[in-house]
């Protein structure tokens, strides 16, 4: 059996059973998108395919830095940190091809957790879509960095003067690709075994940074492949001496990372409900109403998809990054750009979100906003054509500039409450508010150059 074939909990022992694994690897995604699992014995595994396992909720109350948020109902010291229900899922089933015949299998939080799991949040959207007759698909494409560094040299360097794999500018570029194809190769290899399959990969414009486009499927697969895709890169670009970096912006020098998503819904008989061949730019209605959703909400969703306060330093003109809640065809330039992909490939791609993300989340905002326009018929404004930037938009139209103020929007959202459920709108914001202070207490680089001597 393969893993692709996995299904059910019978089918996920008899593949244990079959590789006569002794352990098996588990993992849950977090507030951040971080993969945090561990080995179990193989009969505890069986025994939690049907009851289930227990998880410390602290996984779900810990910024990036393992640190506990202190301004959160959820979990903390107030609980005493219980374990979360966690429900296995067989259909997650993944090949860890770098760990020999050793398998992964994701779990989703349950019971009280669910409510807050980012996972679940997804799959509650998908279901309201359900629910309305459709089926969601998504894609996400990456930009990421690579460094000939380690872990422990870049904090010895302090993160200055680092190395990156490849010098200057050269986007597209068959050289870059040439001379590193057993790494792009290797990369190809490893996305196939563990079913996130690779449309296309190719050195992307700056120094050591690569460009993978995710292949198209249902939107709960797609956001399990990008979340693993994020952690598996990194993963093997670490065990060939390399480092990874999925930052918004790591660089005030070079543009920021984009994560950018494909977005589509299909009817129940598997028409496409954003194509309209009679339609202006060939739109269906549905699909007006969706980008319209997208574009009102946005900017009160905005922390669920730049999550992080780095990922407000991509957000500035001229860096290929959008400012504002624009739309338009074929344009980059904008935070949604539409694309006349015919009865199979129209959709809409959410240019807002960066490498950073949260794909759970950041697919969530992406299709609930999106369903909440068709539910409201809500109409966009008009296309803009040329170059967004330097477009004056209304008030409403705005983003968030700092994580705390897309924080404070999104706690208020009445939307948010009600396509992600008000627990979760709490939590989540919160662990926002929390980020930004975090922050506010470091001294930066630039601080002390600018101020040390001259203030």
């Amino acid at each position: 059996m393969q893993p692709e074939e996995v299904r059910t909990a019978t089918q996920a022992r008899a593949i244990v059973e079959e590789r006569r694994l002794q352990h098996v690897k588990v993992a849950v995604f977090d507030n951040d998108g971080i993969l945090r699992g561990k080995y179990i014995e193989r009969e505890k595994f069986f025994a939690a395919l049907e009851k289930g396992m227990g998880f410390c909720d602290v996984v779900l109350g810990w910024d990036s830095n393992d640190q506990q948020y202190d301004n959160i109902t959820f979990t903390g010291w107030h609980t005493a940190f219980p374990d979360a229900q966690v429900r296995l899922l067989p259909q997650t089933c993944r090949a860890l091809p770098l760990e020999g015949s050793m398998l992964l299998f994701l779990g989703e939080f349950a019971g009280h957790a669910e409510a807050v799991c980012p996972r679940a949040t997804l799959r509650r959207v998908l279901e309201r879509a359900a629910a309305m007759g459709y089926g969601a698909s998504a894609a996400a494409e990456y930009e990421f960095f690579l460094f000939t560094e380690s872990p422990a040299s870049v904090r010895e360097k302090g993160y200055r003067g680092l190395s990156n794999l490849t010098p200057g500018y050269f986007g597209y570029s068959v050289l870059r690709s040439s001379v590193h194809a057993e790494l792009y190769q290797a990369l190809l290899q490893l996305a196939a075994d563990m079913r996130m399959p690779i449309e296309g990969l190719h050195a992307e414009t700056g120094p050591g940074v690569i460009e993978a486009a995710l292949t198209y499927t249902e939107a709960l697969e797609a956001a399990d492949r990008a979340a693993l895709f994020k952690t598996f890169v990194k993963v093997l670009a670490q065990r060939r001496g390399l480092m990874a970096t999925f930052m918004a912006k790591w660089s005030q020098h070079l543009p920021g990372q984009s994560g950018h998503l494909h977005i589509s819904l299909a009817r129940k008989d598997g028409s496409s409900a954003f194509h309209d061949a009679a339609g202006p730019h060939t739109m269906s209605q549905e699909m007006r109403w969706f980008v319209g959703g997208q574009q009102a909400l946005m900017p009160e969703l905005l922390a669920m998809v730049a999550a992080t306060v780095n990922s407000y330093t991509r957000l500035v003109p001229g860096f290929w990054a959008p400012t504002s809640a624009t739309w338009g065809v074929e344009n980059r330039t904008c935070a949604l750009r539409v694309i006349q992909g015919g009865a199979t490939g129209q959709r809409v791609e959410y240019r807002i979100a960066a490498a950073d993300i949260n794909p759970y989340l950041a697919i969530a905002v992406a299709i609930g906003s999106g369903l909440w326009g068709i539910e409201h018929r809500i109409e966009p404004d008009e296309p803009i054509s040329g170059n967004a930037y330097e477009r004056k938009l209304p008030a409403k139209r705005q983003l968030p500039r700092t994580l705390s103020e897309a924080a404070e929007r999104l706690a208020h959202s009445k939307a948010a409450q009600e396509l992600f459920g008000a627990p979760f709108v709490a939590h989540f914001a919160a662990s926002r508010e929390w980020e930004e202070r975090e922050f506010r207490r470091a001294v930066t680089d630039w601080e002390l150059a600018r101020y040390f001597e001259i203030i």
